[in-house]
């Protein structure tokens, strides 16, 4: 309503997004987001290519994100970022922030490669981000089920197209990055926990020190690919990672 007044030129905004498996991210209200919008925050679910909100055409190739056409997901994503930026100019780089959990931390690890200076600070939670060796390696439970939505690296075709948006082999060097905070479970039989611990690692020996956010790694100790299964421990875990996006933000006192 501010907005639309033109009481406030912009607000502080979460943009969350998945676009893999043809999954539906559909817009419902969650009590969890409240603690953002009674900030004054706007909650954004981007529709991208990858997921099935547009119909099966959003996901399968050639025109959606799946095998060879991965990357329209994480393009879609940054012209999202970039909509409520330039166009619809509700939001800045300064006051936006971007999450993703599992796949989807791959979608906001690819997209603060793509375009850094868009996010003030991103969330990735149990990301996965190292994405050749886990694809290489048949001994993971899911690996040769996941051939069939990402492609077979051991075929040279999907192999060199992996390593165009792999997060972790695609760090910017020097780039100021947002500033993130990495999740992930030591009993997480999806994503291993070293994907995370990776990638904190890669995003802080490439970034510009002086310029970026603090990137700080939580590893849960007793938790797998979900979080926590006790419902006030994953408030807990939730809690602590909006502390973290509340503080990068300047709304910590808010």
């Amino acid at each position: 309503e501010k907005l639309k007044s033109g009481e406030m030129d912009s607000a502080p905004t979460h943009l969350y997004g998945y676009g893999s498996y043809g999954a539906c991210m559909e817009a419902s209200f969650s009590v969890t987001r409240l603690p953002l919008l009674d900030r004054g925050m706007i909650y954004v679910i981007a529709h991208v290519r990858g997921g099935g909100e547009m119909g099966r055409q959003w996901y399968e190739e050639p025109n959606g994100a799946k095998y060879l056409c991965k990357q329209n997901t994480f393009h879609d994503f940054v012209d999202v970022a970039k909509y409520l930026i330039n166009d619809r100019k509700i939001t800045t780089p300064s006051q936006l922030s971007c999450e993703g959990r599992s796949a989807g931390g791959l979608l906001v690890g690819a997209s603060i490669n793509q375009a850094p200076e868009l996010f003030k600070m991103a969330l990735l939670g149990v990301p996965f981000v190292d994405v050749v060796p886990t694809m290489v390696d048949a001994t993971i439970p899911l690996t040769i089920v996941e051939w069939s939505e990402w492609g077979n690296p051991n075929e040279s075709k999907y192999f060199d197209y992996m390593m165009e948006y792999s997060p972790i082999n695609n760090v910017q060097k020097g780039k100021k990055y947002p500033a993130c905070l990495l999740t992930g479970g030591l009993n997480d039989p999806r994503v291993q926990y070293w994907e995370p611990a990776k990638f904190a690692a890669e995003i802080r020996h490439q970034h510009d020190e002086d310029k970026s956010g603090p990137v700080c790694l939580k590893i849960d100790m007793a938790a797998g690919h979900f979080s926590a299964s006790d419902r006030y421990k994953y408030l807990k875990e939730l809690s602590f990672d909006y502390a973290f996006l509340l503080d990068q933000l300047g709304l910590a006192k808010e």
